[in-house]
């Protein structure tokens, strides 16, 4: 922050750039907003019961104030000035870390491009339950779809636990990208930046209408951004693999209705031990930072199809990916700043095996 932002995108398309080395054509690089564009907020509850504090905890584990923080898009960034009057009514005691009391450890915002929110409550035990009163939320935060309590009482530096109560008859968020809806469930992952994410799975779109594809195996799918975009553009089967189950219940659900000639299929699984399909004609992998290892690297390298698509949120992980898949060439690439005002990025390349 303070680096002019044009600045700060020539600064990753170089590191980017050097990182992959030869490539045949570049995209981009792909911007949004510098400032306003995140669409989840993830909040430390601190101060006292009647006075919380949203944002992080300092040093000495006291709340710190980051609901004015200049990152949100504007429809969260209203929802979250309301968020501290909602927690002081419903007189919820927030957890200290130093003592170990209290119960309120989160909140969990994500927004939609319609104006709707998911809205999870972190609490340590169930006792609280009975505070969170439905209507009582939506009174202060109308934007309200979803809220649900996690619970997560083991005193270490963990987001969230495994159990998950879903308070509102509502129980996913539907997020509109281009021309698909997603429905997110408590637990699914999304990307932060909805205006690059767009963008990202737009051109993966182009990509696909381009090579016609009859078959894609979409690996660490999500909730099935690059596949939904795929089905009708060039695919007409859709295979999902991805470890969260929400996740898959999520690509389950926005995948209903599909036009007449398309299918899916979505499978719970690690999609890094995933056997590549013999059948797809093109791979999309979206993994997390550490890549796609060493074992799914062999795989594509030995049985993959003539095209993959990879879309990696930490290039020196795909640098090295791309080195163990040397039968693979980079035909196209493109930079996506999902993350403004940081270091991190997106990158997406397009591979093709050489000839």
């Amino acid at each position: 922050m303070g680096v002019p932002y044009a600045e700060q995108v020539a600064h990753k398309q170089a590191e980017v750039a050097a990182a992959l080395g030869a490539v045949a054509a570049w995209h981009g690089p792909t911007t949004g907003p510098e400032s306003g564009f995140r669409n989840k907020a993830k909040l430390v509850v601190g101060g006292r019961r009647g006075e919380p504090t949203l944002g992080i905890l300092d040093g000495e584990r006291r709340g710190v104030d980051l609901t004015g923080c200049g990152l949100y898009e504007p429809g969260l960034a209203d929802m979250v000035h309301r968020l501290p009057a909602l927690v002081a009514d419903l007189q919820l005691t927030p957890y200290d870390v130093t003592s170990r009391n209290g119960e309120l450890k989160h909140l969990l915002v994500t927004h939609s491009p319609d104006g709707e929110a998911m809205l999870r409550f972190v609490l340590r035990s169930p006792g609280q339950l009975p505070r969170l009163d439905l209507e009582a939320v939506r009174r202060h935060v109308p934007q309200a779809r979803v809220v649900t309590v996690n619970l997560q009482p083991e005193h270490k530096a963990v987001l969230e636990g495994d159990r998950e109560e879903i308070l509102s008859p509502e129980e996913t968020l539907p997020m509109r990208v281009n021309d698909v809806t997603l429905h997110l469930r408590p637990q699914s992952f999304f990307q932060t930046n909805t205006t690059i994410a767009a963008a990202l799975y737009a051109r993966a779109r182009t990509w696909i209408r381009d090579l016609q594809p009859d078959t894609v195996l979409d690996l660490y799918c999500g909730v099935g951004g690059f596949g939904l975009h795929a089905l009708g553009h060039g695919a007409r089967h859709v295979i999902g693999v991805e470890v969260s189950g929400e996740a898959i219940r999520s690509a389950e659900l926005s995948a209903t209705g599909l036009a007449a000639g398309l299918t899916s299929e979505w499978v719970s699984g690690d999609a890094t031990r995933q056997l590549v399909d013999a059948s797809a004609d093109l791979v999309v992998v979206n993994p997390p930072r550490r890549g796609i290892g060493a074992d799914l690297c062999s795989r594509l390298q030995e049985a993959g199809p003539e095209h993959v698509i990879y879309s990696s949120c930490n290039v020196t992980t795909l640098a090295k990916d791309l080195a163990a898949m040397p039968s693979y060439a980079v035909l196209e690439a493109g930079l996506f700043d999902m993350f403004p005002q940081t270091d991190h990025h997106e990158v997406m390349v397009l591979l093709g095996r050489r000839t």
